[in-house]
């Protein structure tokens, strides 16, 4: 700093500046090395008796400033403290006059705190319905070269009860309207092609029968389909498995031969693998493979989206979780607990991972702000969101830079948040007191 010095002085005068820091409470306080300002007179009688550190020592002249730097250890009560300076008059033979305090500075070194501006996206309101759908699959036991479905025989009533409960999961529910059930039959490669189109198509019919008569739904809403063998499933399962001639099988399998020469080829081939085949998987490629599609009304009331959000998030749309959002505190652990939810429902949408990361700011949890962040891809709010974590973190120089790319990227906070940034990177501040 400079100190400038008292403008008159007599000649056989000396003026004694002592920089004092104090705390506000002027419980502490500490003297720093004094400078001596001294008239004409004065000067040269100093000088010549050694009364003074020649390096401290100045002669009075108009417009004086004097450098001065001091080193200390800080303390606590520094951080936040005022800087004066004490003035003490002497006269010819060195005795005190009179002396004077000058206020000089305030002084802060408190750690600055970084507060973010957290930007919450809307999702885009969609006019599309929120559509959902369930897959299933069920493996109905006809006697052999039967297609009447029996609903007692062997494991029937098992598998029919799961459809029947899939599909009350959603008939029965007053927010849902089912808009189409799908079945599609498959049969196993064991027998001719032309019987198993056969004991496909006419299975999947029986189960569609069945089906329409325990829920009456309208007319056309069942769709079926079918598919005589199921060759898919059994090169999944081979693929999968330990067979000692497992590229072998596999190989005739993806021929284009006819259906039942690559059977006869494998069952000829490879004998025991076949029993096997025929006896532990042959069995599980005779199923029904059903689809409900489902349309869900839309929600606006908050409480009832609330309500929802803890028993049955699947049917709230993202807006919908922004809607009752704006009913709650942010930082609160019902505002955190909703977007957790909404991420668990979404887990891919970069809207709902910022939002979580947001809401996880605000509550004090970076770590989790981190692991939304690391999936929400890398838009302008991303990087944004990025900045204030780096920021809270402690990082502020990868906080400017986030903040810079932000900022070039038209997020509406981000320069703001660049110029605090600045701010804090200042780690004191000083106000003057005295011109």
């Amino acid at each position: 700093m400079t100190i400038a010095a008292p403008d008159k002085m007599k000649s056989n005068r000396e003026v004694v500046v002592t920089p004092v820091l104090r705390s506000l409470d002027s419980s502490d306080s500490l003297l720093l090395s004094p400078v001596t300002v001294a008239g004409r007179s004065r000067y040269f009688t100093i000088q010549r008796h050694s009364l003074a550190d020649p390096a401290s020592l100045y002669q009075s002249k108009q417009g004086l400033k004097i450098p001065y730097a001091a080193d200390v250890k800080m303390d606590s009560w520094m951080e936040h403290s005022q800087l004066d300076l004490k003035l003490t008059e002497r006269g010819c033979c060195g005795d005190s006059l009179n002396s004077d305090d000058q206020p000089m500075a305030l002084l802060d070194f408190r750690p600055r705190e970084f507060a973010p501006a957290l930007s919450y996206i809307r999702p885009v309101v969609s006019n599309e319905p929120k559509t959902r759908t369930i897959n299933g699959s069920a493996y109905i036991d006809f006697p052999v070269n039967i297609t009447e479905i029996r609903p007692s025989y062997r494991r029937n009533p098992i598998e029919l009860a799961k459809i029947n409960a899939t599909i009350d999961s959603v008939r029965l529910d007053e927010d849902i309207n089912i808009d189409a059930v799908t079945i599609k039959g498959y049969a196993s490669p064991e027998g001719s092609y032309s019987n198993n189109t056969r004991l496909a198509s006419g299975r999947t019919q029986a189960l569609k029968e069945y089906v329409q008569m325990l829920h009456k739904f309208a007319p056309g809403l069942i769709k079926t389909s079918w598919e005589p063998e199921d060759w898919g499933g059994l090169k999944r399962y081979v693929e999968g498995s330990g067979l000692a001639h497992r590229d072998e099988i596999l190989a005739i399998i993806d021929t284009d031969m006819d259906p039942d020469a690559k059977d006869a080829k494998i069952k000829r081939t490879y004998p025991e693998e076949y029993r096997f085949l025929l006896m532990e998987v042959y069995p599980a490629l005779r199923h029904s493979d059903y689809t409900i599609d489902y349309t869900i009304r839309t929600f606006t009331d908050p409480e009832e989206i609330l309500r929802l959000v803890k028993t049955a998030p699947q049917k709230l749309s993202l807006n919908e979780f922004y809607i009752a959002a704006a009913t709650l505190e942010q930082g609160s652990p019902e505002y955190e607990d909703l977007w957790e939810t909404a991420v668990r429902m979404y887990p891919d949408s970069e809207v709902a991972l910022i939002n979580a990361a947001n809401a996880a700011l605000s509550a004090g949890h970076l770590k989790r702000a981190e692991e939304c962040l690391a999936k929400a891809g890398n838009g302008p709010d991303a990087i944004y969101t990025r900045g204030n974590l780096a920021a809270l973190n402690g990082d502020l120089d990868l906080a400017r830079q986030l903040f810079a790319e932000a900022a070039r990227m038209k997020v509406a906070d981000a320069p703001a948040a660049l110029e605090r940034i600045n701010q804090i990177s200042d780690s004191a501040t000083i106000t003057r007191l005295m011109k």
